[in-house]
């Protein structure tokens, strides 16, 4: 996962949890997850939780990417 050497290397303040990230973005839980698991997002599974921090998810918002389906050619 990439990201900034902060980002790599949280200090504990840094840390939130998933569900309160999705609390602050209105991205949903296993979204979240989702990200976390395929590197969009920095995130580590402590025990049974997930945790992030705000500056990797709003990094990722920064983006402009919306999630949701996408749509179909023609």
């Amino acid at each position: 996962m990439t990201g900034s050497p902060k980002e790599n290397n949280p200090t504990l303040d840094d840390l939130i949890s998933l569900s309160e990230a999705a609390k602050r973005t209105g991205l949903s839980i296993s979204h979240l997850r989702l990200l976390v698991t395929k590197g969009e997002i920095w995130g580590k599974k402590l025990g049974r939780n997930w945790l992030t921090t705000e500056q990797a998810v709003q990094e990722y918002l920064a983006k402009g990417v919306k999630p949701g389906p996408k749509a179909q050619s023609r």
